[in-house]
């Protein structure tokens, strides 16, 4: 079954401006799939550089890769390029010889200088995460909702999180399965062996301290001397999980650098069924700090660049995005109460934005006034609903 992802409109606009397309995503989030969808009804080759036939080939001599595999084929789709040697130089060549290539990569590697100093200008980049909450919709099936069935959605949307496979999969016992085993694949085969990681223990145990720390603000500090593992190997080991889909990292959003805070990030999940995967925890209702995480993952999945706010005074905003030079505040509640809290009031005060969200799991939808702000409780796809107009 195939699921239509909310980019597709965006990938067909960028064909017709570039030969050289570079599409990027944790593993098993539908880029491969996509692609191929992509092709349906044209000249084209689909090629797995996992085949060592084909990566041998394109690494020993590349010219006879093209006459092998490319001639009278109108697009390329070369699937994992990034483990080549030479990929950079050798994609340039064929650029350089008018062949039309879609390249795919489960880790930033394919962004790294290595590569990508070869195709500056050349290369326009596309980024496929797991199913987002109207995907998720749509591949259940699901076309009218009612405040009940988007909970529930939501409740397993949460809990089981967005890759394909796992939300196409009805049985639950099955869908846990599939977590494990995409999570051991990630970081055994994406992070470990890509970054050459040795110490596969540390690296799972870092992998679980985030799990149970998403939401705080990260101390470089206190996770080496929790872990017992070095300064270096723990920056290390976060680059690698952040450049591998598998964490995100957000920055404080401030004007003040007097009264907030400007350095400290954030760390979350890309996928928060991965996350409840390595905690072997599926709860009956999310917590507040998974359900803060979930949401997250929709502002990043929507196109958004979000950041937190918080003073020195330890006022706090969970989240806040722009949009056409629109400033808008963000707070996340598992149970809305009809009431703005005193930190959302301090940034509507000082940032005077137009509008501010208030998002909840439970709660009844409403608007409030402060100032001119219109202060809006809505649950999570009216909040995507209300940003995507």
């Amino acid at each position: 079954m195939y699921v239509p992802r909310a980019i597709e409109p965006y990938f067909q606009k960028l064909q017709q401006s570039y030969a050289l397309i570079a599409v990027v995503g944790a593993r098993q989030a539908g880029k491969t799939t996509l692609l191929k969808e992509q092709i349906k009804g044209k000249n084209a080759v689909y090629l797995l550089f996992d085949d060592p036939d084909v990566r041998t080939l394109f690494e020993e001599d590349i010219k006879k890769f093209e006459h092998q595999y490319l001639e009278e084929v109108e697009i390329s789709v070369l699937d994992e390029v990034q483990y080549c040697k030479d990929a950079g130089i050798k994609l340039k060549y064929l650029f350089e010889q008018g062949r039309r290539i879609w390249v795919t990569s489960s880790s930033e590697v394919l962004l790294g200088k290595e590569i990508v100093s070869y195709l500056v200008g050349r290369v326009s980049l596309v980024k496929v995460y797991p199913f987002s909450f109207f995907e998720f919709l749509c591949a259940k099936g699901i076309q009218e909702t009612t405040a009940a069935t988007r909970k529930r959605a939501v409740w397993e949307h949460a809990l089981y999180g967005g890759y394909p496979k796992v939300v196409l999969t009805a049985d639950i016992g099955l869908k846990k399965i599939i977590l494990r085993d995409l999570y051991e694949t990630m970081i055994l085969k994406d992070i470990a062996k890509t970054f050459s990681i040795g110490d596969i223990r540390a690296l799972e145990e870092c992998t679980r301290y985030l799990a149970f720390n998403i939401g705080a603000i990260l101390s470089y500090d206190s996770m080496a001397k929790t872990l017992k593992i070095s300064f270096p190997t723990i920056k290390k080991y976060l680059g690698a999980m952040e450049k591998s889909y598998l964490i995100t990292r957000i920055v404080p959003f401030y004007r003040n650098q007097n009264k907030e805070l400007s350095k400290q990030p954030k760390l979350y999940f890309i996928d928060t069924g991965l996350r409840n995967s390595i905690l072997g925890s599926f709860t009956v209702e999310p917590e507040g700090k998974l359900f803060e995480n979930y949401l997250l993952t929709e502002l990043i999945k929507a196109g958004f660049i979000p950041k937190y706010w918080r003073t020195k005074g330890k006022a706090e905003v969970d989240f806040v995005i722009e949009k056409d030079n629109e400033i808008i505040p963000i707070e996340v509640k598992l149970k809305a109460e009809d009431q703005v809290e005193l930190s959302l009031r301090s940034f509507i005060e000082i940032y005077r934005p137009e509008r501010a969200f208030i998002i909840f799991y439970t709660g009844d939808k409403q608007e409030k006034k402060i100032g001119a702000c219109t202060v809006s409780f809505t649950d999570t796809a009216g909040l995507l609903e209300k940003l995507n107009r």
